[in-house]
């Protein structure tokens, strides 16, 4: 069956190519979502090696943890925002697939992260969830997982309160937004464990903040922190 329907996808490949997200070129084989000129210039912030690096200074006096990183630099009028957009608004949960795999790739070898025992996502409220059909943090925890070859749970860690948009609001009112919102259930699963706390952007980091409060205050356990872009 395969041999009969490749003609037909090649034909459709050469009037219908695959184009970049970001440059809009076409993709050639091997290659998905982006081109791999696209993929080389991607401003990554190799720090995931780095101890005390800008991403862990964030959290400083804020919450202990082990380690902190994210995997590229989110700058106003990058043409890598069009990625977390994507992700985010236009159901393309491949983008946070592939990308969570390439930061995972890295984290895979890097000592700091070597013992983490579970990946968790910052969770979505169920009600935007599934207006949003997934959860976009999740999606990159698979991407994590699979170069990680560490289990993702989306059980133990949940919002349980619904709260508007991050995005407008300053430092203090995204504290307070969440402050409370983020439940344990099983708090037992995660004694004495090593989290990998994934979300997409960290800017302020209120939402990591409040995650950790929630699990600290329940769990006793080592907490490392992972997002996808860093709003610097």
């Amino acid at each position: 069956m395969l041999k009969i329907f490749k003609p037909v996808k090649y034909f459709f490949d050469l009037i219908y190519p695959e184009l970049c997200d970001i440059c809009g070129v076409s993709l050639v084989r091997g290659e998905k979502i982006i081109c791999s000129d696209c993929a080389i210039d991607i401003p990554l912030t190799h720090n995931w090696n780095e101890r005390e690096n800008s991403v862990e200074q964030i959290f400083w006096g804020r919450i202990p943890v082990v380690a902190a990183t994210s995997y590229f630099f989110f700058n106003r009028g990058s043409k890598y925002r069009v990625l977390l957009h994507k992700l985010k608004y236009s159901g393309r949960a491949d983008i946070g697939i592939m990308l969570g795999l390439r930061f995972g790739n890295e984290l895979a070898t890097c000592e700091i992260f070597s013992n983490i025992d579970f990946i968790i996502p910052v969770p979505l409220h169920p009600k935007k969830q599934q207006s949003r059909g997934y959860n976009q943090s999740e999606k990159i925890c698979i991407g994590l997982s699979n170069a990680m070859n560490k289990p993702v749970d989306t059980k133990t860690l949940v919002r349980s309160e619904f709260t508007n948009t991050q995005t407008q609001k300053n430092r203090m009112e995204r504290w307070h937004n969440v402050s409370n919102v983020f439940e344990i259930r099983n708090a037992e699963k995660l004694e004495n464990k090593h989290i990998l706390l994934v979300d997409d952007v960290l800017t302020t980091g209120a939402t990591l903040e409040a995650c950790c409060n929630a699990i600290l205050s329940s769990v006793d356990c080592k907490i490392s922190i992972a997002t996808l872009a860093f709003a610097h």
